[in-house]
């Protein structure tokens, strides 16, 4: 992967319906060289996909959450398809520390979490932490070139 590579992941993450003639163009190549490229990309495996970013509280979903999860690990093979299941689950990490796992939620209302959160409780001990608000969004991986 070069630095032409890295620019082009860079435009999808930003906008991934960019024209390919004005990819084409921002990173000094043909639209055809540009699409082999992302088409290498893809069947590589760096580019998985592609998403809207959609405004939850437009979507009336006000609560986002952090919910810190203490799980024995033999828990671990009931506890991925259950968590796979839930939509409000917008990501579940393994982590170290205290907890064994970070889940990002989104919900309506306080009440939905708290149920959720009630469910959540068979597999361990529950920390949360209600997210007030947000300076810094996803904003994509880094692609920065390598020195």
């Amino acid at each position: 992967m070069d630095r032409i590579d890295r620019r082009i992941i860079d435009l999808l993450q930003q906008n991934a319906r960019l024209p390919l003639k004005e990819i084409a163009d921002r990173v000094f190549l043909s639209s055809p060289a540009v699409s082999a490229r992302i088409a290498r990309l893809e069947s590589a495996g760096l580019v998985r996909g592609y998403q809207a970013q959609i405004d939850a509280v437009g979507l009336g979903l006000m609560v986002k959450a952090f919910i810190n999860l203490d799980m024995d690990p033999q828990r671990k093979p009931e506890f991925y398809p259950y968590i796979e299941s839930c939509p409000q689950v917008v990501e579940c990490c393994c982590v170290t520390g205290d907890y064994s796992m970070l889940i990002e939620v989104l919900f309506a209302t306080t009440q939905e979490l708290d149920a959720f959160i009630n469910r959540l409780q068979q597999f361990g001990r529950t920390r949360t932490q209600i997210v007030f608000s947000t300076p810094v969004e996803h904003r994509g991986v880094p692609v920065a070139e390598k020195e």
